[in-house]
């Protein structure tokens, strides 16, 4: 079974070295988050946010940050994925868009808003579980991009959270999920690594 898609997932590799002197388009970090945000979400809540650290002062805040890892100088940008806690009441504005297009009648957005509530709302761990997962596929999504486009990108998650969270204003409800840089790979760069037998973490019942 082959095909580009497949072939782009299997051939990626977190990348080590890049080319401190190539650089990212604004346009294209842009088209980017937007293959980001076409990933799933629980009750379509969209809770996430993208803060995309490229010049070169805000390296130089971050870089300590994050333990002073060379993706986040040398590559062109990195991203800082942040999740947000799931919130149910923002579920109306949220399906909103799908309503005046037709794509769902009005009469069921309290069906998608009464059980995300019920889910959520007395349940901060849910909550907080909701931010990473939604995070976490959003930078998929955006990991596999930049490889199809020939970029190279680096998931970290070495960083002093507490600090990120003063350094860069995020908000109460925001939980960075992961560092994701992306740049120009130089050579250097492993192939992807082998991974485990199918046969020890696939289980058919």
């Amino acid at each position: 079974m082959s095909n580009a898609v497949i072939e782009c997932i299997l051939s990626r590799s977190a990348a080590k070295y890049y080319d401190p002197a190539a650089i990212v388009s604004d346009n294209l970090i842009r088209e980017l988050v937007r293959i980001g945000t076409s990933a799933p979400t629980s009750f379509h809540l969209q809770n996430w946010r993208f803060i995309a650290v490229r010049t070169h002062e805000a390296k130089a805040r971050l870089s300590p940050i994050a333990w002073n890892q060379p993706a986040i100088t040398d590559a062109a940008v990195t991203f800082i994925v942040c999740g947000q806690l799931a919130d149910s009441s923002v579920i109306p504005e949220r399906l909103a868009p799908l309503v005046e297009a037709g794509v769902m009648p009005a009469t069921m957005v309290p069906e998608w808003e009464i059980p995300a509530r019920d889910l959520y709302l007395e349940y901060p761990q849910r909550q907080r579980d909701e931010a990473v997962r939604t995070g976490t596929f959003g930078a998929a999504a955006m990991i596999y991009a930049a490889r199809s486009l020939g970029l190279g990108s680096t998931p970290m998650i070495g960083f002093d959270a507490e600090a990120l969270h003063r350094e860069f204003g995020l908000a109460e409800d925001e939980v960075p999920v992961m560092l994701l840089s992306v740049g120009a790979e130089r050579p250097g760069n492993w192939a992807q690594k082998p991974r485990r037998p199918l046969d020890e973490v696939l289980d058919f019942i």
